[in-house]
């Protein structure tokens, strides 16, 4: 089972490095992913996750595809070596939370809209645009890969503890 690394660790303040694409269909790589995604499947409050937040120094985020299904299960969506080229003007301050911030939430301004394009988990290029809960997605885990934590941008932070099961 993955564990994900919570602040204080110095590789989420790190600067990911990018994958190069010929690497990305190997086992190796694709063990990362199925990590990725093998922890963020226990993590029920979890929307996504950045490969620095299991230990892993490389441009992969994964997106939970219970955030595309209305009803049922849609894939978790991978993206590799991901670039934003488009935010919206428009910004809101959105409530936000982080896997490696465990119990801390704050109030973070985000562009409405964000369009980003890198690599899917077979090598092929892509592009996605998202609004409201995925254009913030996509900027804070981009954020992870530059080393970025929400924590540096909020306002309003609380500290809430998780209640005991």
């Amino acid at each position: 089972m993955q564990t994900i690394i919570q602040d204080g660790d110095p590789v989420l303040r790190e600067t990911a490095k990018p994958v190069p694409v010929e690497e990305i269909a190997s086992p190796a790589i694709q063990k990362i992913i199925a990590d990725m995604k093998e922890a963020l499947s226990v993590a029920p409050d979890g929307v996504a996750i950045a490969a620095p937040q299991i230990a892993v120094p490389l441009r992969i985020f994964v997106v939970a595809g219970k955030v595309f299904a209305e009803n049922g299960t849609s894939p978790d969506l991978v993206f590799i070596n991901p670039e934003i080229i488009s935010l919206s003007e428009e910004t809101q301050s959105m409530d936000e939370g982080c896997l490696s911030v465990h119990g801390s939430f704050g109030m973070v301004k985000r562009s409405l809209r964000a369009r980003i394009k890198g690599y899917n988990e077979k090598a092929g290029e892509t592009q996605m645009e998202g609004e409201g809960l995925l254009a913030q997605i996509f900027q804070h885990e981009i954020d992870h890969l530059n080393g970025i934590l929400f924590i540096d941008k909020a306002e309003k932070i609380q500290n809430i503890k998780p209640h005991d099961a």
